[in-house]
């Protein structure tokens, strides 16, 4: 006597999975890439600063599929902004709402 119920089985049929490409690290990149303008032109560390925090969560976010070069670049230009402005004035940021 076979006890498997041939009429309840049912063959596995994978749903289709969509990748949907959220962006998170093109905007990072882009947001880096400002910042980095920003610092480097106007002397903001704090813009610098922020630079490399989107450059770092750029690099978590981008897909393994990507480009490298985009993500390096912006992490050494961020890189280079916050070493710039330190050499241009080393004394430690200010954040205003603070003092």
């Amino acid at each position: 006597m076979d006890n498997r119920r041939s009429n309840r089985v049912h063959r596995f049929q994978p749903k289709f999975i969509s990748l949907v490409d959220d962006g998170l690290s093109d905007y990072m990149n882009l947001i880096g890439m400002l910042c980095s303008m920003c610092a480097l032109m106007l002397k903001i560390k704090f813009c610098g600063w922020i630079a490399l925090f989107s450059a770092i969560v750029g690099f978590a976010n981008s897909r393994v599929s990507e480009d490298g070069k985009q993500v390096f670049s912006s992490f050494m230009l961020s890189a280079s902004a916050i070493v710039i402005t330190y050499m241009q004035n080393p004394a430690p940021m200010k954040i205003p709402y603070f003092e």
